[in-house]
């Protein structure tokens, strides 16, 4: 059909030039072909006009063997055929190609003119010549075209992407008349190289200038909007393109959905999608992008359905956006569904989309997947495709295998950043590895990343995690720039490591900074008074929550529950509760543990079954909580059918902790052939606590043999720790076996183990004060000796009789009974009596468990006093008041 229509004589070449022209324009290199040939056929394919008519056919349609082929045949091509050629390399992103050929024009002595010049240095940029492109330009600067302000915009554009910023601005402000063209080519190469600001104020500059931006323009400043985050300048650039009349245009329309999507707009965003006629490939990707990036990730999955129903097949980067949805929303079977797509499309040599799809499967904890993809990688893997793995091992809690990759990569030499060092110290923090962890620290040192706030703050995270105090508080002294993080992250280890004073410190040098805390800076000093039983200063810190705005968060809202509890005031950490808006199952344990701490077991149950009842689902925490109020009142029935159904019931797997508690409940409660039988038969190896639990059991019902045998196991287990020797003591006293008592005593002298001393504190006025037993560093110790004889001869008047049958030192009665009387916790309620206000609750906290002597005595001074006495001992919370215990002597 086309050879009908072909003009017959070389009269009519305008007719061929429009023809191929036209071709060209469709890229229809069948019926290009056919022109060729009947050219030749004619003979007019020597003549130049239609040979370089023909070679920029082949060049504008790819076809470049054909076009290279006409220039080769040609005895002297001229200008017209070498820029065609060079043009079409350089169009379709040829740089090397499109340069050799210059230079063999170059070589055979034709020189550029204003058409040329723009299409090598085009090239040039694309190869990142520049080199190069200093010569073309030199050679511009000789022939006199840097006036053309074609010429004039490719110099700007070239030395913009070849890095030299400056260079190009200098370039821009010596063309005599911009047009748009020279404004679009500057302010697109500083937007390509992320200098946003600097972008959008040239655009401003351009507007100011009365130069009338095109849609070009229009579609690049809005993508200058997205990099800045400023959807206010977006939407100012939307209205340009309403008044000018290129709401129609697709680039834009794909820019203004973009924008409005990764800008949190949606309705916009969607609004704008729907005015496009017929969305193609990028319209789809941009709105589900966007979905995705705002966690709409549900959203995003729909839309990809709707482009599938529209005809429109997703590409790689539709599916890498899939595959972060179904990441987030925990699909694994919808994600291998992609994955198989993606291989069908032949892309998975692609990095992008493999570390799309390791990322997927770390995070639906497919670990095996994610490793047969990364395995699948060439060999020369990316630094993206390791960090990948690294963050997914470390993300599971595989810390040894993400050590190991990095171990692997320092070997080979191969480079890191700011990410690798990140997810290798969460590694380290996880797993406790403090000899990795000093070699990490001097990789830092020595990669240059000593001024890296994020690299610091995690590995202060991480010396804290390894219990290293003094390492991580170096390595925040040293931090160029201490900010909130670096406060956190330090705070956070020394709450967590149990050095609360130095966290309330911190928190007062960072006030002084006038940084402003976040919530979870008050989370970790509402922990810190927690853990020092700081009741006066945890309410402080409440107060800081409420005026700072933070009650209505999750994490502040536990950490008072817990600190309430642990400070002694159940009926605060209740009021804290039920100020929680949304309670998760942190919130609902954190009030149940403290429950079943201060011996309300009822109450603590009750809230249990209301979990369960509000539809939360109960973790291993929790029921450790459940079985720790059972066991503080006795309900060993309860806590026998919460254990046995655990895992039918609930769907948790039984631990060590769940043993353990369930060990003390039956040896408290006599049953201890049970509570035997059940450490034989337990699915692992029996732990410390475990062994401790039974250990407690056979002191509490003075059993020798279950004693020796629980001893023997800790001895192996936990060498170091006195408790052991002391409760095995306290077994061989009751049983009157005082040459065995002799020998433990003996053991712990040639084992070098020495007697942890009995320690109590409590706080008043901000300040924390700590006494031992027969203490006198007090400066008012002589009155705190004076109120403890008052009290000691009140209570004898009451009844109290000393109990020294629990005293095993050998000296005489009344010597034992000096020495019970001075222990740390009544000294420290002696003091209390003294400095705090008649009326006031004594809330004090002891390192060990509280003695039977204190334990009565203190029945009676709260009765005497009118005061209630709470002590907090190692397992649990005693409240006295009215002349009994909370306990019910049950403990």
């Amino acid at each position: 059909m086309l050879l009908q229509v072909l003009p017959k004589s070389a009269s009519a070449y305008v007719s061929f030039s429009k023809l191929l022209s036209e071709l060209s324009q469709t890229k229809s290199v069948k019926q290009g072909l056919q022109i060729h040939a009947h050219l030749i056929k004619t003979g007019l394919s020597r003549d130049a006009k239609h040979r370089n008519h023909l070679i920029n056919f082949y060049s504008k349609c790819k076809v470049f063997p054909h076009a290279r082929k006409l220039v080769d045949e040609c005895e002297k091509p001229d200008l017209v055929s070498w820029s065609s050629l060079i043009s079409g390399y350089a169009q379709n992103g040829l740089g090397q190609e499109a340069l050799l050929s210059f230079r063999e024009m170059h070589a055979l002595g034709v020189k550029c003119n204003e058409f040329t010049f723009p299409s090598v240095l085009k090239a040039c940029a694309s190869a990142s010549d520049f080199t190069l492109g200093k010569q073309v330009h030199g050679v511009v600067l000789v022939t006199g075209f840097q006036s053309d302000v074609f010429v004039a915009n490719t110099l700007v554009v070239m030395y913009a992407k070849c890095g030299h910023l400056i260079d190009a601005r200098t370039l821009f402000e010596d063309i005599p008349e911009k047009n748009v063209v020279s404004w679009n080519a500057l302010f697109s190469c500083y937007a390509q190289n992320d200098y946003f600001s600097e972008a959008m104020a040239l655009f401003q500059e351009m507007i100011a200038s009365g130069t009338r931006p095109d849609e070009f323009s229009l579609s690049t400043v809005l993508n200058i909007a997205t990099g800045l985050g400023d959807i206010g300048q977006g939407q100012k650039v939307h209205g340009y393109l309403i008044k000018l009349g290129y709401d129609g245009d697709p680039f834009s329309l794909n820019a203004l959905v973009d924008m409005y999507a990764k800008g949190g707009d949606f309705g916009n965003a969607i609004t704008v999608f729907g005015n496009i006629q017929e969305p193609d490939i990028v319209s789809w990707n941009a709105i589900i992008a966007g979905c995705v990036y705002h966690d709409y990730n549900g959203k995003a999955l729909e839309l990809l359905e709707q482009m599938k129903k529209s005809g429109l097949c997703p590409n790689m980067f539709t599916l890498s956006s899939a595959l972060k949805a179904c990441a987030a929303l925990g699909l694994p079977e919808l994600g291998k569904q992609f994955h198989a797509e993606l291989i069908k499309m032949e892309v998975m040599r692609d990095p992008f989309v493999a570390v799309g799809l390791i990322d997927m499967y770390c995070k639906c904890r497919l670990m095996k997947d994610a490793m047969v993809v990364y395995r699948s990688m060439p060999p020369e893997k990316d630094l993206v495709a390791i960090n990948a793995m690294i963050c997914g091992h470390s993300h599971n809690r595989e810390d040894e295998e993400a050590l190991t990759l990095f171990v692997e990569m320092h070997k080979r030499c191969m480079e890191f950043d700011q990410a690798t060092l990140l997810a290798v110290l969460n590694a380290i923090a996880a797993s406790e590895d403090i000899v990795f962890c000093k070699q990490v620290h001097s990789l830092v040192v020595k990669s240059g990343y000593k001024a890296d706030s994020f690299v610091l703050n995690s590995l202060v995270d991480s010396y804290g995690k390894c219990r290293h105090i003094l390492d991580a508080a170096s390595v925040f002294e040293e931090c160029p720039d201490t900010d909130l993080p670096s406060y956190t992250s330090l705070m956070t280890t020394y709450a967590q490591c149990g050095h609360g004073e130095e966290a309330l410190k911190l928190y007062s040098k960072l006030l002084d900074m006038e940084l402003k805390p976040d919530s979870f800076i008050c989370s970790s000093l509402l922990n810190a008074c927690a853990n020092l039983s700081a009741y006066e200063q945890g309410k402080q810190i409440h107060v800081h929550v409420l005026k700072l705005g933070f009650m209505s968060d999750v994490f502040a809202g536990n950490s008072l529950v817990n600190m309430y509890a642990k400070c002694g005031s159940v009926e605060d950490a209740g009021n804290a509760f039920d100020e929680i808006p949304e309670r998760t199952v942190v919130s609902w344990s954190a009030m149940i543990g403290g429950l079943a701490q201060h011996g309300h077991a009822k109450e603590a149950l009750r809230l249990f079954d209301d979990m369960l009842s509000d539809g939360v689902s109960p973790n291993h925490v929790t029921l450790v909580s459940v079985l720790c109020a059972c066991n503080h009142t006795g309900l060993v029935n309860e806590a026998q059918r919460y254990f046995d159904n655990m895992k039918e019931q609930f769907g948790v797997e039984r631990t060590h902790e769940h043993y353990a508690c369930m060990i003390d409940v039956l040896g408290r409660s006599g049953n201890l052939n049970k509570a035997v039988d059940l450490v034989n038969n337990m699915p692992f190896e029996a732990n410390g606590a475990i062994w401790g639990a039974l250990l407690g059991a056979a002191k509490t019902h003075k059993n020798v043999e279950l004693g020796q045998r629980a001893a023997n196991m800790l001895y192996a287990l936990e060498p170091e720790k006195s408790g052991t020797h002391v409760l095995l003591a306290n077994i061989y006293a009751s049983a009157g076996l005082w040459e065995d008592v002799a020998k433990v005593r003996r053991l712990m002298k040639e084992s070098r183990v020495k007697k942890e001393p009995g320690m109590s504190w409590m706080e008043v006025k901000d300040n924390i004060y700590t006494f031992t037993a027969g203490d006198r560093s007090n400066p008012r110790s002589e009155e705190v000796y004076a109120k403890l004889e008052e009290l000691g001869y009140l209570a004898a008047k009451a009844g109290y009789v000393p109990m020294v049958e629990i005293d095993l030192h050998d000296v005489e009665k009344r010597e034992k009974e000096l020495l019970l009387s001075y222990h740390s916790e009544k000294l420290a309620v002696a003091f209390a009596l003294i400095v705090t206000p008649h009326g006031a609750p004594i809330r004090v906290k002891k390192n060990l468990r509280i003695c039977l002597d204190c334990h009565t005595v203190f029945k009676y001074i709260c009765k005497i006093v009118s005061r209630e006495i709470i002590i907090r001992d190692i397992s649990r919370f005693h409240h006295f008041r009215g002349g009994s215990c909370s306990c019910g002597d049950y403990w």
